[in-house]
């Protein structure tokens, strides 16, 4: 694989998992206000939490299978999370972060394709 390709996507896993880890540790927060407002029960909003928690530090793997089943896991969830925001008619500016994580982990699970 392209070595720039390489380090792209190295930076990419490492953006996701960051803003992962800020969103759900530093503004649990929020997190908490968005699942009230979609009205889940709180065990869902644990459940989430504990595998986009779990995804993102796959994508921190050497091994790029791993790495594609996290960033694929991630697209999943941030699908769903897409679909309660047209469900609620959120604002633009409220899908925003979830249609971004999508397309960047998307891009990460070509990534790895192209890479093996």
């Amino acid at each position: 694989m392209n070595l720039i390709l390489s380090n792209l996507r190295e930076i990419l896993c490492i953006l996701v998992f960051g803003s992962v880890l800020f969103v759900w540790v530093v503004r649990y927060n929020n997190i908490k206000n968005e699942f009230k407002s979609f009205r889940l029960p709180k065990w869902v909003r644990d459940f989430v939490g504990i595998l986009k928690l779990s995804f993102a530090a796959m994508l921190l793997n050497d091994n790029l299978e791993i790495v594609r089943l996290g960033a694929m896991g991630i697209a999943v969830l941030m699908g769903a999370a897409l679909l309660f925001h047209l469900r609620e008619s959120s604002p633009f500016h409220r899908m925003l972060p979830s249609l971004s994580l999508l397309c960047l982990c998307s891009y990460i699970s070509y990534l790895c394709i192209d890479a093996v």
